[in-house]
């Protein structure tokens, strides 16, 4: 078990705490993020000393047995932690659990520049003759917003930026019509990282120049270069049963009760019972939230045309991948996948 952890993690289980602490330490510094560490424990349960100072202070509570008080507890946290964005800590109780941990994150911004509200009706793919709640904005930062990815695993990705006014951003990550979300979310983290070369907007050719992408002349009384951003507004909701895929998170001989796994935090035998997520995400013309919680169990107007301007327009028409990352360390706080956006007026007007 503690070879599987160690591989998933990609460190030694020597240096996992230390990193651990100073990940949330981080987190804690960054402004529009709240992270937050539960521990409970059943009274009889031995738990070591040197383990526990490890974690952050004030985290420890009591599993009293009783699943209805315990329940209540658990589920006050959770909408606590994430000002009632979670109301349920994702973990199932039972008189044999005995220890719980649970790790809590919300990320939120403000829009720099806030969209527009509209309505949006793709003529083509999945969402095509949906009437959605569009959001738009005009900009002349044709390489803030707009990357056009050519090469990646994932095939052809555009990533249009949306920085948020506390130090956070979120991508927008559109790839071709064919492409599983996975692999195109996958891509999409490479690609904000910088591993995949790009053209900026201000470099795209005229036509069809990437996904979602057509860069067209148009008449114009401003001869000023635009990009027109168009993506529905959504909100995501997913819980994730962790066990599902064990081997990723590293969690397939921690389940074996045959035995204790986890000397380290007791001498007690202690093997892993449950491991689930629950989150949420939130993409409006103001801003961005998101919220997650882990838990672990053990058991303008117009005029004539005067000359000639680049208008780029870019629309999210279709499933697309988000990521909300810290501007600074380039630390993707949250990603998700958008596959039902939220529906809007019966018409434009």
């Amino acid at each position: 078990a503690r070879q599987e952890l160690e591989d998933a993690l990609g460190v030694g289980a020597d240096r996992a705490t230390a990193l651990g602490g100073e990940l949330l330490r981080a987190l804690d510094g960054m402004a529009g993020v709240d992270a937050a560490t539960g521990l409970w424990t059943r009274r009889d349960l031995p738990i070591r000393s040197e383990w526990e100072a490890a974690l952050p202070p004030g985290v420890r509570g009591v599993l009293t047995g009783d699943t209805e008080h315990d329940r209540k507890e658990l589920d006050a946290w959770a909408s606590r932690c994430t000002r009632g964005a979670i109301a349920e800590l994702p973990v199932p109780l039972s008189p044999a659990v005995q220890l719980v941990l649970a790790g809590a994150l919300t990320v939120r911004t403000a829009w720099l520049q806030p969209f527009q509200p509209g309505w949006l009706r793709p003529g083509s793919g999945p969402w095509q003759g949906r009437s959605l709640a569009g959001l738009t904005r005009f900009t002349d930062d044709l390489d803030g917003v707009l990357r056009v990815v050519p090469d990646t695993p994932a095939g052809p990705l555009t990533l249009s930026g949306i920085a948020g006014g506390n130090g956070l951003d979120v991508h927008l990550v559109l790839g071709a019509e064919d492409a599983p979300g996975g692999e195109v979310l996958e891509a999409g983290i490479g690609a904000v990282a910088g591993r995949y070369a790009g053209r900026p907007g201000s470099a795209l050719p005229p036509g069809a120049a990437g996904p979602g992408v057509e860069v067209m002349e148009v008449e114009s009384w401003d001869p000023t270069p635009r990009v027109t951003l168009t993506t529905p507004q959504f909100t995501v909701a997913a819980r994730h049963d962790l066990l599902r895929r064990a081997e990723l998170f590293g969690l397939r001989t921690a389940q074996d009760t045959a035995r204790g796994h986890f000397p380290g935090i007791s001498p007690a035998a202690l093997a892993l019972s449950s491991g689930e997520q629950s989150m949420t995400a939130s993409f409006s013309a103001e801003g961005f939230w998101a919220a997650a919680v882990t838990a672990f169990s053990m058991a303008p107007g117009s005029a004539p045309p005067r000359q000639k301007a680049k208008l780029i327009s870019v629309r999210y028409d279709r499933p697309f991948a988000f990521l909300a990352v810290h501007r600074a360390t380039g630390l993707v706080l949250t990603a998700g996948w958008v596959t039902e956006p939220e529906a809007g007026a019966d018409t434009m007007w």
